[in-house]
């Protein structure tokens, strides 16, 4: 959440900082900011609500200079407020934050004893003054600093100006990350690598506790230690056209849209189509050994790890346990030395799930991490780095990042199953195919596109609706109710269908849709038999279902869906296309704002 960009540059930057801050909307945010430094004053313009704001503040008061940082505010401490906006500043100092400082309560009490007053509510104001305390008392802006990062406890990444120094910036970071861009005599600070992907593709990632000066003749980057250190410099391969939605409304539409392409090019790196195997990166331990798997995510990732949970359970026979980031350290979790504990995260850098994956390396886990972004923290302290290839994903309701987490997760079951001896070769090569049968199918899945779109206004009116599925389409019930809450703001819930007369049939009337996904099988008349209790008491039932399930469930659906007939082991990639295109589609029709929906920020960066 939240987004950084900070540059010294050898022309005027503010234009280009707001242009750093637009690439980093789909990160989620509610007020933005910038400062410059110009003839020994430091420059600062904010606004709450959207950059559209803030751009209109510097159409009439604009902040001129070669040097500026700036900042999207996602709310923890004070409201979404200009005067909570970053940057925050004193006399000497202004910076911009990410993260959570767990203990700014005890220094801005300690900070107010000494008479320093404070304009916001907010945790970050404290380490402005602290640093600001330092240089008024004499001491260089590297050395105020030095003296400033210990003292802060909880999560941060930190861009700092400062008003004596026309060519200088200090970024830190710990537990958010953060990142230096290489130009030609220019050099940057930047939350990821799409935010600086116009002024640069030469990039450095700061390991933790990391701290760094850039000038406009490069960065001197010391480590938590103040040791000088050297961070190796990349090519990010990001590229400004990635993030631009092109001849679609909506990154979320194309973003959906992008998925058989980007399932395409994940499973490419995960089979060997000749040989019809499945082929991981390599690794320092062996999966013959692994006796037990825990999955740890969060949100539509967790969704993720509950099929792969299915699919390792049912095909390698190895046990899983599941459990969500945000609560997997604080149940104190039995972990038995030499499992392997397996991390799912779209951007890397989950607060949540990077402290859970360090936990569970202190219980002697061998970690596996399903992640898009191959730099990030978590891809960093994997023993064995599994990427997804979806590209960067703006949309804040993930879809193509789920549905290449999925076909590596699949890839990974078969793999573990075939090691374990568990899978013949003949059924590894059945399983293969059916991979390759994936793009195929998302591509006909999407074929029913404005079939959905037509139908969208029949859940639009809806303040309740409920998703059922059975087996693994159980978890993609959980996804479709989490789209449907996180764009339209439709109040939705997931449940096993089997679990509807156990409670949830209790809200069942003639204004509750209810979404059931049941692709034709063994578990399918199951399935109908649920459907008819929901009819029986007047609940309107969408069908997501092959033609085969549609004509055997008969008549007295509000709409269905038709799917293309798959194998169960891609059906879970499939039946995620009409959850995504429902949910998309009803936002529309209810008119919110779908890429950036309200109160959601896309990678959660503090706990």
């Amino acid at each position: 959440m939240c987004g950084i960009i900070g540059i010294v540059g050898k022309l005027s930057v503010s234009d280009r900082l707001v242009d750093g801050l637009k690439r980093m909307e789909y990160r989620g945010y509610d007020s933005s900011g910038v400062c410059t430094v110009v003839d020994g004053q430091l420059i600062r313009r904010r606004a709450e609500g959207k950059l559209a704001n803030l751009v209109s503040v510097l159409k009439t008061d604009d902040a001129a200079g070669n040097i500026g940082i700036a900042h999207t505010r996602w709310a923890t401490h004070g409201a979404p407020t200009t005067h909570n906006a970053h940057p925050h500043a004193t006399g000497e100092v202004a910076l911009v934050h990410n993260g959570i400082i767990e203990n700014f309560k005890s220094l801005r009490e300690q900070l107010s004893g000494r008479g320093r007053s404070f304009e916001s509510e907010t945790d970050t104001e404290v380490v402005a003054h602290l640093v600001s305390e330092q240089v008024e008392a004499g001491k260089s802006p590297e050395d105020a600093v030095k003296s400033v990062l210990p003292q802060l406890r909880g999560a941060f990444a930190l861009a700092i100006a400062f008003r004596s120094q026309p060519d200088m910036l200090i970024g830190a970071r710990l537990g958010s990350p953060l990142v230096v861009g290489y130009g030609d005599g220019e050099t940057f600070l930047g939350s990821d690598a799409l935010a600086l992907a116009p002024l640069t593709q030469k990039i450095a990632y700061l390991d933790e506790g990391d701290w760094v000066v850039i000038t406009r003749a490069g960065a001197a980057i010391f480590d938590k230690d103040n040791n000088p250190v050297e961070r190796e410099i990349t090519t990010s391969g990001v590229s400004a056209a990635a993030i631009e939605k092109g001849n679609y409304r909506h990154f979320m539409q194309k973003e959906i849209f992008e998925q058989p392409t980007v399932v395409a090019q994940t499973l490419q790196s995960y089979i060997r189509p000749l040989e019809q195997q499945v082929a991981l990166p390599q690794m320092d331990f062996d999966l013959r050994d692994i006796k037990r798997i825990t999955i740890v995510a969060c949100g539509t990732s967790y969704y993720a790890g509950m099929v792969a949970k299915y699919w390792f359970e049912t095909f390698a026979r190895v046990p899983v346990d599941l459990d969500f980031a945000s609560e997997f350290r604080y149940r104190d979790p039995v972990l038995e030395p030499g499992g392997l504990a397996l991390f799912i995260s779209q951007s890397g850098e989950t607060a949540d799930t990077l402290a859970a994956l360090r936990h569970s390396k202190k219980n002697d886990q061998k970690i596996a991490v399903v992640v898009n972004v191959p730099t990030s923290s978590m891809a960093r302290e994997a023993d064995l780095l599994l990427p997804t290839h979806a590209g960067p994903e703006i949309g804040v309701a993930s879809t193509k990042a789920f549905s290449c987490q999925l076909a590596v997760l699949a890839a990974l079951a078969a793999h573990l199953a075939v090691v374990k001896g568990k899978m013949t070769r003949d059924e590894e090569r059945e399983v293969v195919a059916h991979l390759t049968e994936a793009p195929a199918a998302l591509n006909a899945a999407l074929g029913h596109d404005e079939d959905i779109a037509n139908m969208a206004h029949l859940i639009a009116p809806a303040r309740d609706v409920l998703y059922l599925g059975r087996g693994p389409d159980y978890p993609l019930a959980l996804e479709g109710a989490l789209k449907l809450k996180e764009i339209s703001y439709i109040h939705a819930e997931g449940y096993a269908s089997g679990e509807m007369k156990h409670g949830p049939i209790a809200l069942i009337d003639e204004a509750v849709p209810v979404i059931v996904l049941a692709p034709s099988g063994p578990l399918f008349e199951k399935t109908v038999s649920n459907m008819q209790e929901v009819m029986a008491r007047g609940g309107k039932v969408v069908l997501i279902s092959d033609a085969e399930g549609i004509a055997e469930a008969g008549d007295g659906c509000m709409a269905t869906i038709e799917m293309p007939k798959v194998h169960p082991l891609i059906a879970p990639l499939v039946y995620a296309v009409p959850v995504q295109l429902l949910s998309y589609h009803v936002a529309v029709a209810k008119g919110t704002d779908v890429d950036q929906p309200r109160n959601l920020a896309k990678s959660v960066t503090v706990e």
